[in-house]
């Protein structure tokens, strides 16, 4: 889900779980006891076997949680070599039924699944699914709890974050500047971080989501991913269809988009989320702006542009150009309930103020008020996406996607040119070609899409959906991010599916 100033590949998404935190206790008739996990004990490698065969020492957490550490390699390809720690939180199943294990993602990527499940697991899954499985978050290497990316300080993330770029837009100075910040980013990265960094691709992530499937002793995996989860969820079922257990992927991503595909579109669904946004403003009785939808787009234009050439002062002295608005105003986008925090934005950069800017800016840069950060999530989407998408790097090339974007969204397109330049001088060359995924010969997988979804657009799941071998569209007629938690029609047709197996026989085109 995050956007960065001097970043790379425009935006990535994660579920954003608006809800407080939920009750952890589990319900009466689950156990939270200390335990230990039994393998499947299947056959792989010998020199996997330690790996694939190792016990988890499942051990009590905070509010009646299980929490464990796993290992494994940090080279798939040198299983004998270093290796990597890989944190884990379970919710027992509550109820008297048990299908195994339900692993989950937020997305990101760089979302921790762990804090998902401890913070937020009747969002993560809905409590009838955690009354017949084990709700399991694990935080992917390079996030969270694992060993993770490390980068910068506070301070540092904050000049990275929200400094200023000097020079033009587009102008070599501006250039010049926005390469020293990305290669200075990129080599504390390297130098924070060490050999991690190399190994931090969706490949490697699959291959140890399929090892701690096993390690929990599931024959397959069950799985919901959001986001960037979908992306993770369809390689996995790439790599290994016949593990493939009940898989849901919300807010689909399609693995053969390129860098740049990914730009383009996620500018031109965030723009039509802002149009759908001001459509509901004027036609309400209360909306900041007194006129068409179309001349409140101007408007939002003009606000860009002014705070581009004259950034407004915060009142703890940071300064608000486009950048940092543009991600104010995407933060709200990504759940309809959430439209009203706009009202107050643009009412509030009007008039100067640009401190409600930066605390919507902040929340999405998951930033404290004390300016410290929750989470290592804007190195570690940096540093993912950079393992996955090949950096774009041909002058030639470059114009030419600027004025595709510049076509195919006037209000976002121009803030998000140039975006290849931080995975340009990154240490290490990315590890995957995108590529269609076919999964040939797995079981059903439901592949979730929302018609207004800005963050990852709707035909990226009817892309994914029409790849897949035996992938079935669910679509919801709506806006935000994702659906299984905005829809009751779609939550209805993956808990059946969850729980009974049930496939709709054709797309169900939820509208509720």
């Amino acid at each position: 889900m995050t956007i960065v100033t001097a970043a790379m590949l425009a935006l990535s998404g994660c579920a954003t779980w608006f809800t407080g935190p939920q009750n952890g206790f589990p319900a009466a008739g689950s156990s939270s006891a200390p335990s230990t996990s039994s393998p499947t004990g299947e056959d792989v490698p010998a020199a996997l076997q330690k790996f694939y065969g190792q016990v988890l020492d499942w051990q009590s957490c905070d509010n009646g949680f299980l929490c464990a550490t796993a290992t494994a390699p940090l080279d798939w390809s040198n299983p004998g070599g270093d290796t990597v720690s890989l944190a884990m939180i379970k919710k027992p199943a509550s109820g008297g039924t048990k299908l195994g294990s339900l692993f989950v993602n937020p997305g990101g990527p760089g979302g921790s699944a762990f804090d998902l499940v401890e913070q937020s697991a009747d969002f993560a899954a809905h409590p009838s699914l955690q009354a017949s499985y084990d709700l399991i978050g694990y935080d992917p290497r390079g996030t969270g709890h694992s060993d993770a990316v490390h980068c910068l300080t506070d301070k540092e993330r904050d000049a990275y974050l929200y400094d200023i770029i000097p020079g033009e837009r587009g102008s070599q100075e501006w250039i010049d500047a926005y390469t020293a910040a990305a290669k200075d980013f990129a080599d504390k990265c390297a130098e924070n971080t060490g050999p991690l960094l190399e190994f931090i691709d969706t490949d490697s992530t699959t291959r140890d989501l399929d090892m701690l499937r096993a390690v929990v002793g599931d024959p397959k995996l069950n799985y919901l991913g959001y986001s960037y989860g979908t992306f993770l969820g369809a390689e996995y079922a790439e790599n290994f269809p016949d593990k493939v257990g009940r898989m849901v992927l919300d807010g689909a991503e399609d693995p053969a988009s390129s860098g740049f595909d990914i730009t383009i579109s996620q500018a031109a669904g965030f723009e039509n989320a802002l149009k759908s946004y001001l459509q509901s403003c004027v036609d309400g009785s209360d909306c900041w702006f007194d006129g068409t939808a179309d001349q409140a787009l101007t408007k939002v234009q003009q606000l860009l542009a002014q705070v581009e050439q004259s950034p407004l002062r915060a009142s703890d002295g940071r300064e608000l150009g486009a950048s940092n608005l543009l991600t104010a105003i995407f933060y709200p986008l990504y759940n309809q309930d959430n439209w009203t925090y706009l009202d107050q934005l643009f009412t509030s950069v009007e008039n100067g103020d640009a401190d409600f800017a930066f605390q919507l800016a902040d929340a999405y840069n998951s930033r404290n008020p004390d300016g410290s950060y929750a989470d290592n999530l804007i190195e570690s989407f940096n540093a993912i996406s950079c393992a996955d998408y090949p950096a774009v790097t041909d002058p030639a090339v470059v114009a030419e996607q600027n004025a595709e974007l510049l076509k195919a969204s006037p209000t976002v397109g121009p803030y998000w040119t140039y975006g290849d330049i931080t995975c340009s001088q990154w240490p290490y060359p990315s590890r995957r070609v995108p590529a269609p995924v076919t999964a040939a010969g797995s079981g059903p997988i439901l592949v979730v899409g929302t018609t207004g979804d800005p963050a990852t657009p709707y035909k990226w799941a009817q892309a994914l959906a029409g790849q897949l071998e035996n992938g079935h569209l669910v679509t919801f007629q709506g806006e935000g991010h994702t659906a299984y938690n905005s829809s009751n029609c779609v939550a209805d047709v993956v808990d059946a599916y969850f729980l009974s197996g049930t496939v709709p026989s054709s797309d169900p085109n939820c509208s509720n």
